[in-house]
């Protein structure tokens, strides 16, 4: 995913490295230009805790919905 890429509100993603699949809870931006900054939060379930975390859009992939599971 590059930097470049358009990330939302809600995308499922994961790390390139492996690990869960999290949900982009909010796209970050700099404070003073108000342009992204490369990075996400995003949220995960560990078991039945939420987890959240912020990731380097770099280090992303996404995920493709199961079309079976709809």
């Amino acid at each position: 995913m590059s930097k470049n890429q358009d990330m939302q509100v809600g995308t499922i993603v994961k790390l390139k490295s492996g690990g869960p699949d999290m949900t982009v809870e909010e796209v970050v931006v700099a404070y003073s230009t108000q342009q992204p900054t490369g990075d996400v939060d995003c949220q995960w379930f560990a078991g039945k805790k939420l987890e959240k975390g912020r990731f380097p859009v770099a280090s992303l992939q996404l995920v493709n919905p199961d079309p079976k599971a709809q």
